[in-house]
């Protein structure tokens, strides 16, 4: 299993969102890296459901229920999108200033790629994230 991070204006689609619909497309994706995480996803992946711009926290947890295909939403170029689905929301918020002062999360992508909308983080950075959210 692979463990990944998605990141969502949460005016444009939050976890609440993702929670009452019961699944959601990942579409809108216009950068090649993002695009090349979607495509190395895989059915079953976990993945960190991050508000960007309005709240800067890692909120929820989801997974990958359909692998890659062409996103319906591109007017043109070679785009994809996955299926997620939500597994919980985490009992708190984990804030990017607490991810940020967390020497165990020194090397996230989600500080040291800050822009890209997915990507892979590692099995301990996912469990570190799941400890925070827990205390």
């Amino acid at each position: 299993m692979n463990y990944w991070l998605v990141k969502s204006e949460p005016d444009a689609y939050s976890y609440d969102e993702l929670e009452r619909t019961g699944r959601g497309m990942w579409d809108g994706v216009r950068n090649y890296a993002a695009r090349n995480n979607l495509r190395a996803m895989q059915e079953g992946d976990q993945v960190l459901f991050y508000h960007s711009n309005i709240g800067l926290e890692v909120v929820g947890i989801c997974q990958v229920a359909k692998e890659h295909y062409p996103d319906p939403t591109a007017e043109s170029g070679d785009w994809s999108v996955v299926e997620v689905t939500p597994v919980r929301r985490l009992k708190r918020g984990v804030t990017l200033k607490e991810i940020k002062a967390t020497p165990e999360l020194a090397n996230i992508g989600l500080i040291k790629l800050s822009r890209l909308s997915v990507m892979p983080v590692t099995a301990e950075e996912f469990e570190k994230i799941l400890a925070m959210s827990e205390e």
